[in-house]
C-alpha cells in the first residue's frame, strides 16, 4: 500500500519517546508522531496522552524521500466547521479607535518610561519635524541615563554621592 500526503490511516502505538511516539502501520510501515503533533493543547509528556499498543486514527503530513514518515493525530480529528462568523468585537470603552489610538485607560496623555508625557504627533508634521523631534527626546534621554549612571561606575573606592 503506497502511503500519500493527506491520507487518513489507523496504527498501533509501538514505542514512546520524550519526542514523539512511533505509530506502526499497516504492513510493518512505522512513522513517527511529534510531540506538537498529538493534541492541540501543549502536550509535557506524551505518556500523558499515548500508551503502548494503542490504537490511533493518524493522517500522513510528509513522507520524507529516505522513507520516514510524519504523522499527525491531531490533524486527523474532523473538527466542526463553524456554521456562523464570528461577530466584530465591540470597542472597549476605554480606548480609542485606530485613527487616535495610542492606548493607555481613559484618555490623556500616556507617560513613557522617563516619566515625560506623549504628546501625540500633529496630524500634518513632516519627516524632518518628527527626525527633528525623535533627536531631542533621544538627546534627552541619553543625558539622563548618564546623570543617573555616572557615580556607579567604577570598583573598589569609588567616588560615592
Amino acid at each position: 500500500m503506497a502511503i500519500e500526503v493527506g491520507t487518513k490511516l489507523e496504527g498501533k502505538v509501538t514505542g514512546i519517546t520524550h519526542f514523539g511516539a512511533f505509530v506502526d502501520l499497516s504492513g510493518g510501515v512505522t512513522g513517527l508522531v511529534h510531540i506538537s503533533e498529538i493534541a492541540d493543547n501543549y502536550v509535557k509528556d506524551v505518556n500523558d496522552h499515548l500508551k503502548l499498543n494503542d490504537v490511533v486514527t493518524v493522517k500522513v503530513i510528509n513522507v520524507d524521500k529516505d522513507g520516514k514518515i510524519g504523522l499527525s493525530i491531531k490533524q486527523a480529528v474532523d473538527k466542526p466547521v463553524e456554521s456562523t462568523p464570528r461577530p466584530p468585537r465591540a470597542p472597549r470603552p476605554d480606548r480609542q479607535g485606530r485613527d487616535g489610538d495610542f492606548g493607555g485607560s481613559g484618555g490623556g496623555y500616556n507617560r513613557d518610561r522617563g516619566g515625560r508625557s506623549f504628546k501625540p504627533p500633529a496630524s500634518k508634521t513632516s519627516f524632518e519635524d518628527k527626525v527633528s523631534r525623535f533627536l531631542k527626546d533621544s538627546e534627552e534621554r541619553i543625558s539622563s541615563l548618564k546623570k543617573n549612571t555616572e557615580g556607579k561606575r567604577g570598583g573598589r573606592g569609588a567616588k560615592r554621592m
